[in-house]
C-alpha cells in the first residue's frame, strides 16, 4: 500500500453546497490542493463579505437554491452531463428561521419552527436523496453532511444576551437529525457502495463577524482548547471523508470542536 495516494483526489469530481461560504471554502480549496474537480453550488457565485483574492475558485459554479428539489437535481444534472460522474456531495449550506424574541422557544411560531429545521435537515436530506443515481452510475461515492456542536448539546443560553449568532432551537433539532439521518443513510446506501458520514465543527466564527470581545471570550472559553477554530481545521476532516483514506468509514461523525463537546 503507497499510503502517500490514499489522499490523492485526482479524476474525482466533487460537489460543495455553500461553497463560496467562509468555512465551505476551505472544502474547496483543500480538495482541489490534493487534485479534485470541485463544483461549488450555491446562491450566488461569490460571497458579498469576502475580500477580492481571497476566496477559493472551485473549476464549475451552478447556481443551487438547496430548498429546492429541482434546483439540486438541475445542478446535479449539469455536473454529471459536463463530468461524467459525481464522487463526492458535500451537504454543507443551511438556512435558518427564527431572529430576535422569535429565535426564542417560547415565542417561535410552528412556521419558523419548521422552516428551520428544513435548513438543517431537509437540505442534507435531499442533498442525499438527489445524488444517490449519479453516484449509483460511478459504482459509489461519497457524502459528507455537516452537522454542528449544537446537534450534540444544548447552547448555553446564558453567554449569547441578546448575540446575533444566538443560535435558535429549530437549528439544533434539525443538526441533531442530520446526524441520525447520517447513520440511516449509510446502512441504506451501504449496498451501492455510497458511504454517509459527517463532520460537526465547533465555533468557527467568520473573523469579520467577532466584534464582540466579551462575548467572543466566552464564547472560547466553552472549549478545551480555548479559542475558536481556524477555518481550516475544519478541512482535514472532510478530506479524510472524501478520500480512500477513509474506504472502511461510513455512519461517521466526526467532531471537529476544540472539546466542546467533550466536557
Amino acid at each position: 500500500m503507497d499510503y502517500r495516494k490514499l489522499m490523492d483526489m485526482t479524476g474525482k469530481v466533487c460537489i460543495v453546497t455553500g461553497g463560496t461560504g467562509y468555512l465551505l471554502n476551505e472544502n474547496v480549496k483543500i480538495l482541489k490542493d490534493f487534485g479534485a474537480t470541485v463544483v461549488i453550488a450555491d446562491m450566488r457565485e461569490a460571497e458579498d463579505r469576502w475580500e477580492k483574492g481571497e476566496q477559493a475558485k472551485g473549476d464549475m459554479f451552478v447556481a443551487c437554491d438547496v430548498s429546492s428539489t429541482d434546483s439540486i437535481r438541475e445542478c446535479f444534472t449539469k455536473v454529471f452531463d459536463k463530468y461524467g460522474r459525481i464522487d463526492v456531495l458535500v451537504n454543507g449550506v443551511t438556512y435558518g428561521a427564527g431572529y430576535g424574541k422569535g429565535s426564542q422557544i417560547e415565542f417561535m411560531d410552528d412556521q419558523t419552527f419548521f422552516r428551520g429545521v428544513d435548513g438543517a435537515l431537509g437540505t442534507a436530506f435531499r442533498g442525499i436523496r438527489e445524488v444517490i443515481p449519479f453516484m449509483r452510475k460511478n459504482g459509489g461515492g461519497s457524502i459528507i453532511n455537516y452537522c454542528s456542536m449544537y446537534g450534540v448539546v444544548a447552547p448555553d443560553l446564558r453567554i449569547y444576551g441578546d448575540n446575533p449568532q444566538k443560535q435558535p432551537p429549530n437549528y439544533g433539532a434539525g443538526k441533531a437529525g442530520v446526524a441520525q439521518l447520517t447513520r440511516y443513510a449509510a446502512g441504506a446506501l451501504a449496498e451501492y457502495n455510497i458511504r454517509v458520514n459527517c463532520v460537526t465543527p465547533g465555533p468557527f466564527p467568520n473573523p469579520k463577524n467577532q466584534n464582540d470581545a466579551a462575548f467572543n471570550e466566552k464564547l472560547a472559553g466553552k472549549t478545551m482548547l480555548g479559542r475558536f477554530g481556524k477555518s481550516y481545521e475544519i478541512a482535514g476532516a472532510i478530506l479524510l471523508l472524501a478520500s480512500d483514506a477513509s474506504s472502511f468509514m461510513t455512519g461517521s461523525n466526526i467532531t471537529v470542536d476544540g472539546g466542546w463537546t467533550a466536557w
